[in-house]
């Protein structure tokens, strides 16, 4: 399903999320040309992964070089207008793993995500948005790790309660959360 079809598509359940989507479909109508892509420095579309185990009680996190926290996985659509297969590629490139299956083809979650100005590669990343949609998706425990490390510098399975220390920025370990909730809402 195209991008901005599954956004339409998305039942907000919140006020943060309804008001989220409004602006995301309001980006997409306002940069049609160039809403996929980095070229769009005011913002653009990303899709990202929270990894799960089988019974959802934990979480594959990897610790991100430029904001030196335990994350999820994901990456810039970069053209590519299926947000799912983007969530499921930069997850395995990230990770390593490669056995990872959706919980659903559903977004479990749709934010707008700030970034701060940064530097990456040797040149300066003005201060943007990500128009994020996010899946969770299931991995084997099992699975050899392997991080990506001109992004992160590890890869690692935490517990709930694990992860709620690991990660140290608030604003998306609610995003987590939700996931996690709306994941184990689905079984």
């Amino acid at each position: 399903m195209e991008y901005r079809e599954q956004i339409e598509r998305f039942v907000p359940s919140c006020e943060q999320e309804q008001k989220d989507r409004r602006l995301i479909l309001d980006y997409i109508r306002l940069f049609p040309d160039d809403i996929l892509t980095r070229a769009n420095e005011i913002a653009h579309i990303t899709a990202s992964g929270l990894i799960l185990n089988e019974s959802l009680d934990r979480v594959l996190l990897i610790h991100h070089n430029i904001y030196n926290t335990w994350a999820w996985t994901g990456g810039h659509a970069d053209g590519d207008r299926d947000l799912l297969a983007v969530a499921l590629k930069e997850a395995r490139e990230e990770t390593g793993v490669a056995d990872l299956r959706p919980l659903t083809g559903e977004m479990l979650s749709l934010d707008i995500c700030p970034v701060f100005g940064h530097m990456k590669r040797g040149r300066y990343v003005c201060a943007h948005q990500h128009l994020n949609s996010s899946y969770v998706l299931i991995a084997p425990e099992n699975a050899a790790l392997t991080a990506k490390p001109d992004e992160n510098s590890g890869v690692q399975w935490f517990s709930l309660e694990e992860m709620q220390t690991a990660v140290n920025e608030p604003y998306f370990l609610e995003i987590y959360l939700k996931m996690i909730r709306r994941a184990r809402a689905l079984r």
